[in-house]
């Protein structure tokens, strides 16, 4: 089996998958603070053949992920950000800068779609733009709806916000003070992405596929004004597209005993 690992600052996200084909098997999710230390949120290690790693939130977190791969010996492949990669030429003018995550999602986008937009709606909101050519344009980095959400109970007095909205209309005006703050906060973000997207496509000439991502995805798309393909394994497929599975790994012939312990 092969562990995709898609460590960001607030989760870590993770599934299994067959290494003799593409089936999936399992997925999970945990807090990236609890840094991969409590046993039953973790797969078991022995039947891994290999590890793909995502990681934007420092190397202590990674550092954990990488004793867990060298005590029972299995391949951890660790993504990096750089200047090209499978036909996309990365827009930053130090590529090692942009976050792995959107590198990834952008070098998937491209090969499923060409042109894209490419939304990751996490922590933070994220805009990456791919032209037909495969040259990243740069994006847009903004809060997210938790991020805005919880930037409004330290900064204010008293100021309740809405726990859920998955179940509003958010498009109306809010009734009370509570209503208001969270629907401000979700025209805040979607409107930010509506204006990104339409002002991007005219500077191209022409519109591309909108992509969207990440746990707030499906929330986020009831507000956006383009057509929307969402794709929670975004980064996953970056992961699968710059490691795939070598005949030896499907084989099982990189895997090893784990150590004592």
């Amino acid at each position: 089996m092969i562990l995709d690992l898609d460590i960001g600052n607030t989760m870590t996200k993770w599934r299994l998958k067959s290494s003799e084909s593409s089936c999936i098997l399992e997925r999970g999710f945990l807090w990236t603070r609890d840094r991969w230390r409590n046993a039953e949120d973790i797969p078991d290690l022995r039947d891994i053949r290999m590890v793909r790693v995502s990681n934007v939130a420092g190397q202590e977190v990674l550092g954990d992920v990488e004793r867990l791969c060298r005590r029972f010996r299995v391949p951890m492949h660790l993504a990096r950000s750089t200047v090209q990669f499978a036909g996309v030429h990365n827009g930053y003018l130090q590529p090692d800068k942009l976050g792995v995550d959107r590198w990834l999602g952008v070098l998937a986008g491209y090969h499923h779609r060409g042109a894209c937009c490419v939304v990751d709606c996490g922590s933070a909101v994220t805009i990456d733009i791919v032209t037909a050519e495969g040259q990243h344009q740069g994006g847009f980095i903004a809060p997210g709806v938790r991020l805005m959400k919880e930037s409004l109970k330290l900064g204010t007095r008293e100021v309740p916000v809405e726990a859920d909205l998955e179940s509003r209309d958010l498009a109306l005006c809010g009734e009370n003070t509570q209503e208001a703050v969270s629907r401000g906060i979700y025209q805040a973000v979607t409107g930010m992405i509506n204006q990104c997207y339409r002002q991007s496509c005219q500077r191209l000439g022409y519109e591309v596929p909108l992509l969207l991502t990440g746990g707030d995805g499906a929330m986020v798309a009831r507000g956006l004004d383009a057509y929307v393909e969402q794709w929670p394994d975004m980064v996953y497929a970056g992961l699968e597209l710059m490691f795939p599975v070598t005949e030896a790994e499907k084989q099982g012939e990189l895997y090893g005993a784990p150590e004592k312990y």
